[in-house]
């Protein structure tokens, strides 16, 4: 039977391994499966596959099937531009962690940059054809994020630094607890006394900072304190965590701030000096990432550091097994952060 093209805005496209699962009432994995390794599947779901792929016509990526039997020693990973007005530098020190792990575990690392942000295959498509690389880490894993999608359907072999945030994902990826960080560090200003302690994180939008904000919220109610009106959702730049401040001050009076980043924290820094009041000694706060400036502001900023070393060596070490068909996909490892005290947070 040839090929079913289907329609869509008026294009046709060539049927994917997502309408092979879905035809056959499998999951995506079990398609790759059937394909590449037909030996773990029962013998009616392997039939059921087969005649869906007749049925549809379906051909496995070439490419991509290429960047699995065809070994490069190199790694793909996507740079992003820098955000202005900010003071995250987690990447920057996650891409010398992986260079380093790589060369350890004998791969080396390809940096690329995609002309179009917005196209989830700018970048990728050229070395996936090319097959310039076996396999690709992925670090813009946010909620139905296009690379990872894109990567998965075509079969392109990957692995995230970040949680998919979706169920359906079957991707192996490592991440880092957002919520034991900030709970680590709601935790250290009850001890300093406070119990009026705000938050300023991302837009509800985001998944990883609502899942900071659970840290925040949990240690707070665990101690029978409310959160009502100590909350603000924002942008992740320091002009809003200046803005954020100054509302919560006035509003909320609170006597210490607990930040989704560094950049947010940096932006209360300048509210606190815009008032006079001292990091610390008058209103206490703490920010996530522990960026350069965390470490170079006079008293420091206290502040939750990523193991990102570690998430660096968990990711070539999955991508080793996923390499040699030894990952359990849809996997993930979840890393614990440090709290870094400094003197922004004590009395």
């Amino acid at each position: 039977m040839g090929r079913e093209l289907r329609v869509q805005d008026g294009a046709t496209s060539l049927p994917t391994l997502a309408d092979v699962a879905a035809m056959a009432g499998v999951s995506r994995q079990t398609v790759s499966n059937a394909l590449n390794n037909p030996s773990l599947l029962r013998a009616d779901t392997l039939e059921r596959v087969r005649a869906a792929i007749a049925h549809l016509g379906y051909t496995p990526n070439r490419a991509a099937r290429n960047l699995r039997t065809k070994s490069s020693r190199l790694i793909g990973l996507r740079l992003t531009p820098f955000a202005e007005d900010t003071a995250n530098a987690t990447i920057d020190r996650f891409v010398h962690a992986l260079v380093q792990a790589t060369r350890a575990a004998d791969y080396h690392v390809l940096l690329f940059d995609g002309n179009d942000p917005a196209d989830p295959s700018s970048g990728y498509d050229d070395l996936v054809r090319s097959t310039a690389v076996d396999a690709f880490v992925v670090t813009d894993t946010f909620k139905g994020s296009p690379q990872a999608a894109y990567l998965e359907d075509g079969g392109v072999p990957f692995v995230a630094f970040g949680r998919p945030w979706t169920p359906a994902a079957l991707h192996p990826w490592v991440d880092v607890d957002g919520a034991a960080g900030t709970s680590a560090a709601t935790a250290h200003l009850l001890a300093q006394g406070h119990t009026r302690i705000a938050w300023i994180g991302w837009r509800k939008d985001s998944p990883i900072g609502e899942d900071r904000r659970a840290g925040w919220s949990r240690a707070m109610h665990g101690h029978g304190l409310r959160t009502t009106g100590l909350a603000s959702r924002v942008e992740d730049c320091v002009t809003s965590g200046v803005e954020a401040a100054a509302v919560l001050l006035d509003e909320a009076q609170p006597t210490a701030f607990v930040c989704a980043s560094d950049t947010l924290a940096t932006g209360v820094l300048h509210q606190l000096h815009e008032r006079g009041l001292r990091p610390g000694r008058d209103v206490a706060v703490t920010g996530f990432d522990d960026s350069p400036f965390a470490q170079l502001l006079p008293g420091g900023l206290t502040s939750v550091r990523q193991p990102v070393e570690e998430v660096a060596v968990q990711v070539v070490d999955r991508l080793g097994k996923l390499l040699t068909h030894r990952e359990v996909f849809g996997s993930g490892t979840l890393l614990e952060p440090t709290l870094v005290v400094r003197g922004s947070s004590e009395r």
